[in-house]
């Protein structure tokens, strides 16, 4: 049996390398052809070919076990808790993600989605899990705040010369807000890894993927799904929907099984810097000094951020 701690490393390897491409990826994608949407309907089309035939076999194999199931078997969690972290970990997060790249730069995404992950995660925690942080945690807190305010600050700045990074600055921290949400649930339930990802992908597929579809082919939505050359599509459909949802998705789940909502966001330290670094080299962003600022001081607030919070005592 492999030990635990070896699972919560491979885990989080795994995630810091998909989650830094991601961020590199969407960047570069937002200059193609497909529009966010678009990029976010082959996300979950990708994703449901794999994980939702192995979820119809496996609710038909648990079936005399009688486990919860929702959407024919597609799902393996209840109808309550597959549109919870469907809607939040699967739909809402991929919309306002892809839209943040049209308008903001992937070294914005850098400091504000990974980075801004610990200081959403532990209000969720307190509010919900009934968690309190420590002093090291809150002066973590504190520089990730003033990181993410360095450089969302700019952009709000620069809004009124008709700058619109801006709005990618907020679709990011919304996002962020969005995937902490599903990870206080996926603690706070005890929820399998592997079910939790199917069922947040049986949800987008059923409640977005037919709609937008009929949508984009009468004409009632902008998209460029029938104008995008076929090695895109199928690029995006692979690398967002199995890499970034199926892989992923299971591995930071995992990670929230083993360390906790707050203490799996340890991952984001490295994220930052290395995306921040990959927008340079490959996209050929450049790093002006209060991003610079600000990555260090996320980073920062990411080392302290994590640390567990003290127990409470009964009585």
């Amino acid at each position: 049996m492999i030990p635990a701690a070896s699972i919560g490393l491979l885990a989080a390897v795994v995630t810091v390398v998909i989650w830094t491409s991601f961020i590199v990826i969407a960047r570069a994608s937002a200059g193609l052809n497909l529009l966010p949407l678009d990029i976010a309907w082959l996300r979950i089309v990708g994703a449901s070919t794999v994980l939702l035939p192995w979820s119809l076999w496996l609710v038909r194999r648990n079936r005399t076990a009688r486990t919860s199931s929702s959407l024919g078997g597609l799902s393996p969690l209840s109808w309550r808790m597959t549109a919870l972290v469907g809607f939040f970990g699967g739909l809402l997060y991929a919309v306002l993600a892809y839209a943040g790249f049209f308008f903001a730069p992937a070294a914005h995404a850098a400091v504000l989605m990974p980075g801004s992950l610990p200081l959403w995660t532990t209000l969720l925690a307190m509010l919900l899990l009934g968690e309190r942080p420590g002093p090291a945690r809150m002066l973590g807190l504190a520089c990730i705040l003033a990181g993410g305010l360095l450089v969302g600050g700019a952009s709000l700045l620069k809004a009124f010369d008709g700058g619109e990074v801006w709005k990618g600055d907020l679709l990011f921290m919304g996002a962020a807000l969005c995937w902490s949400v599903y990870s206080v649930l996926v603690r706070r339930h005890a929820l399998d890894p592997v079910h939790t990802t199917m069922a947040i992908t049986a949800f987008a597929c059923v409640s977005f993927v037919p709609l937008y579809a009929i949508g984009a082919w009468q004409g009632w939505v902008p998209s460029q799904l029938g104008h995008a050359p076929v090695s895109e599509l199928l690029f995006q459909a692979a690398f967002q929907g199995v890499g970034s949802v199926v892989i992923s998705g299971i591995t930071f789940t995992l990670m929230i099984r083993h360390f906790g909502p707050v203490r799996s966001t340890m991952i984001t330290a490295l994220v930052p810097g290395l995306s921040a670094l990959g927008a340079v080299a490959v996209l050929g962003e450049p790093l002006s000094a209060n991003l610079l600022l600000g990555l260090a001081l996320v980073t920062l607030g990411i080392v302290f951020g994590v640390r567990p919070a003290p127990a409470r005592i009964a009585g």
